[in-house]
């Protein structure tokens, strides 16, 4: 296995299986069992979770609601979404531990770094929720942050319904076609809408790789095991653009 440590970044809509909004039981259930069964094989697994599928700040905005309070009402969901993917990761036999980055003692730990690495070292998969605890960051850049704290060797990005990156908006243009690798800056001045700039930007000061692929049975374990599916978006040694 290429990787001993890596983050997974899921948007929240990937847990609304079919459905329009909330959690699909059956889709968490099997991301839970293909979690476990990657932490048996002795790979560290993080996650960070979107709360798209029950609350999007950036919607809310549009409704009225004040944008910092959208982004904490948006923390909130990413806080549920991580409690249910707990209890079903341990439903199935694996150790887990909820970090947020607010205040919620009473369902999950705060987050503390060297407890985030301890947890991962003694065999856990680590769920962060709340993001980085700030507004006006996205889920993206709080994968970004907490995968290069842990020392992750890669972000793993399942999409949801999208095989990786494509050349266009495949709900526009139905010819648009895969990528299997890009640059950081590419993503960045091609406009990609991969994770956001601030996002790319971080991942691209430290050289962190990111592997996006669509979230189907399998794929993560495939990518995790070194199979190249969707796209590769890293920055080569020496690279100075």
């Amino acid at each position: 296995m290429p990787f001993s440590r890596v983050l997974l970044k899921l948007s929240g809509e990937a847990l609304m299986g079919s459905q329009e909004f909330g959690l699909d039981a059956e889709t968490v259930d099997e991301l839970a069992k293909e979690l476990v069964h990657l932490r048996a094989g002795g790979l560290e697994v993080a996650v960070v979770i979107g709360g798209g599928n029950i609350y999007r700040g950036m919607s809310a905005t549009a409704q009225g609601i004040d944008r910092a309070t959208g982004d904490y009402m948006g923390m909130l969901a990413t806080v549920l979404n991580s409690l249910a993917v707990q209890e079903a990761i341990e439903r199935n036999g694996a150790d887990t531990r909820v970090l947020s980055a607010i205040d919620v003692q009473e369902v999950a730990e705060p987050y503390i770094r060297r407890r985030a690495v301890r947890h991962l070292e003694k065999g856990r998969i680590v769920i962060f929720a709340a993001g980085t605890g700030n507004p006006y960051f996205t889920t993206d850049t709080a994968a970004a942050l907490r995968a290069l704290e842990i020392g992750a060797q890669a972000i793993l990005m399942a999409k949801h319904g999208v095989e990786g990156v494509l050349d266009g908006d495949p709900r526009q243009n139905r010819h648009a076609t895969l990528i299997r690798e890009l640059t950081h800056l590419e993503t960045i001045e091609r406009g990609l809408k991969v994770m956001d700039t601030t996002a790319l930007s971080l991942c691209m000061d430290n050289r962190l790789p990111i592997h996006v692929f669509e979230l189907a049975p399998g794929n993560i374990a495939k990518v995790a095991a070194g199979e190249k599916i969707g796209t590769v978006i890293s920055t080569p040694e020496g690279d100075e653009r």
